[in-house]
């Protein structure tokens, strides 16, 4: 179980122009829904939170995970969690090496590695997808990969900008639930931004919506 993920009266403007805030906690296994149109700052929200924020803007308040203070630490040693619109994963890698590129460092030996990875993979129905090039797999294998990747990273919490958004419809609901279970399994607060309401009402969290 992790901590909470608490966003303290963070606000972000652009040349002057208030875009979006947000002052709550996201409790361990919970997902906060931030819901809206394009423009009003969703993705800078989590860039922000994660630290790769464009100068162009400028963030007050703090995001903690717990009691500390994630906002004064550089992007990788926050541990958050992120999940775009597009798998990216890592071309030049096999299915394996994308997931053992994720393992802690203090997890040693190749042995216990691999067996991470193929842990891992079976998690999601992919054992034996260790070789695989991530090009031969389909929409929704890349998503599970991606996904197990994030998760062996050991994050705090999750950040979700858009995820599901680029899945036909007939994937669309089984990997929201996939990321949602999986979460919630290991008690890490989530973040998800979206316009999409179907998002929302899988997710089962409270929803901030914005005009």
């Amino acid at each position: 179980m992790t901590d909470a993920l608490t966003f303290d009266k963070v606000a972000i403007t652009l040349a002057g122009r208030d875009l979006i805030s947000l002052d709550r906690a996201i409790a361990p296994g919970e997902v906060l829904t931030v819901m809206g149109p394009s423009g009003i700052g969703k993705s800078t929200l989590l860039a922000h939170a994660a630290g790769f924020l464009d100068p162009a803007f400028t963030a007050g308040g703090r995001v903690l995970s717990g009691d500390t203070d994630l906002t004064s630490l550089p992007p990788y040693r926050r541990r958050l969690g992120l999940l775009f619109q597009d798998p990216l994963l890592f071309p030049h890698m096999s299915v394996g090496e994308n997931i053992a590129f994720a393992l802690p460092p203090a997890l040693h030996g190749r042995a216990k590695r691999r067996q991470a990875v193929a842990a891992a993979l079976a998690d999601v129905d992919l054992a034996g997808f260790e070789a695989r090039d991530p090009a031969t797999l389909s929409g929704g294998q890349k998503a599970r990969v991606a996904l197990m990747r994030v998760l062996e990273s050991q994050p705090r919490a999750l950040l979700l900008d858009e995820p599901f958004s680029r899945l036909d419809a007939a994937l669309r609901d089984q990997i929201r639930q996939l990321v949602f279970a999986k979460a919630r399994e290991r008690g890490l607060p989530v973040l998800l931004v979206t316009h999409d309401r179907a998002d929302a009402d899988a997710a089962g969290g409270p929803v901030v919506e914005y005009a």
